[in-house]
């Protein structure tokens, strides 16, 4: 959130699940690279350490196997096995039998040359000749582990600043990645304000002349004809509403007071009739009398607006839709398409649409979920394939 903060950008939530995921990806390869890169390095120095100790005890295996000799020559003089305080030594036969141990190890890997066990050191070699029937001759020294903490000091200043290289990196690579983006989010949006600011003055002119068209003087073919521009005037008008709101949001200073939601409610309801009674859609309204609202007049009937017109965009011919409206809680429910989880999932996400034939630019339920927010409105969706879609508001009273 941080790094998308800083690029100054503002995403949908789809594009910043898309860029987690790829900030995730990317930490992700970083970290197995760098902990692959610390385990080759631990490895390197741990048999270049091996290598030196290989060195030093090779000398006291030479020693041993010299006083195991002079042992098996003379063993009813001697008859004791050799030991030094240097190293702890033991010897096996042919068969890795034990025959003699001063070892503290219990376990050991005599297919091995040199290897570390239980912070001791074991070399393990086979002398030319079975000094007392020993094939094997293990030496054993204390491991005092200090190149062990040194490496992991080693190991972790290089990851801290490794990390820190390759995030920068990411940063860097992140940004060349979003250009793109951002160059065509800020066309998008200056295709948007141009867009509404010329559509402004040619919808207005259209909504005034049908306005004071006396209807009931015409004969029904031309009564139909200005129906149909009634219809279109309307929804051009309603889209035109959601991009200006859109591209204003930042600068709308909202003018809250005490609303009649019940008249407001009854006044979209009539707006929207033409238009759902193009598919022959009935409203069913239970709207209960003198409800109101302290909140903006135009972001409250904007997020009206934008609910009817939905329900009545994926309503099916001959459908209806449900209107509902208490003391703290509004309502539109169709019996439409119907929207699967995922579709809901996505639903308030700007310029989403799961249904292309039916129009718009998908930034109909963002505007209310953008007021929701504003006013801390809780909306519930709950959907059907093929039985409908319900839509509920609330707010404290």
């Amino acid at each position: 959130m941080l790094v998308l903060k800083s690029l100054d950008i503002d995403l949908t939530q789809s594009e910043k699940r898309t860029l987690f995921s790829f900030l995730s990806l990317y930490l992700f390869f970083t970290i197995i690279i760098l902990f692959f890169i610390s385990f080759l390095y631990f490895t390197f120095q741990k048999d270049l350490m091996l290598q030196n100790k290989r060195i030093t005890m090779q000398e006291y295996s030479n020693n041993l196997i010299f006083r195991l000799k002079d042992l098996h020559i003379n063993f009813d003089k001697y008859k004791y096995y050799p030991r030094d305080e240097k190293f702890n030594s033991a010897i096996y036969d042919s068969g890795k039998k034990l025959i003699f141990s001063t070892l503290k190890s219990k376990k050991v890997n005599l297919g091995e040359v040199t290897y570390t066990s239980d912070s001791m050191i074991h070399f393990i070699e086979e002398p030319e000749s079975y000094y007392l029937g020993a094939k094997y001759v293990v030496l054993e020294i204390k491991d005092n582990l200090i190149w062990y903490e040194k490496l992991k000091i080693e190991i972790f200043i290089f990851v801290i600043i490794a990390f820190f290289f390759m995030t920068l990196l990411g940063y860097f690579l992140l940004k060349i990645f979003l250009k793109p983006m951002k160059d065509a989010l800020h066309l998008l949006d200056r295709f948007i304000k141009d867009t509404t600011h010329e559509l402004n003055t040619p919808i207005s002119a259209i909504i005034s002349n049908v306005e004071m068209i006396d209807v009931s003087d015409l004969d029904e073919k031309m009564a139909k004809k200005i129906k149909r521009i009634d219809i279109g005037a309307k929804t051009i008008s309603n889209i035109y509403e959601d991009l200006t709101f859109l591209t204003l949001d930042n600068k709308i200073i909202s003018q809250n007071e005490y609303l009649d939601l019940t008249r407001i409610v009854f006044q979209r309801v009539e707006y929207f009739r033409t238009l759902a009674e193009v598919k022959k859609i009935d409203f069913v309204l239970n709207i209960k009398k003198d409800i109101s609202i302290f909140c903006d007049v135009k972001k409250m009937s904007k997020l009206i607006d934008n609910l009817l017109s939905n329900a009545i965009k994926y309503n099916k011919i001959k459908g209806q839709i449900f209107i509902t409206l208490d003391k703290s809680y509004f309502c539109v429910e169709d019996n439409g398409k119907g929207m699967n989880q995922d579709q809901i999932e996505q639903l308030f996400q700007r310029y989403t649409r799961f249904d292309k034939s039916v129009g718009g630019f998908g930034i109909g339920l963002n505007i209310v979920s953008m007021i929701a927010k504003e006013y801390n409105f809780k909306i519930k969706v709950s959907s059907e394939i093929k039985f409908g879609t319900k839509m509920e508001v609330k707010w404290q009273d």
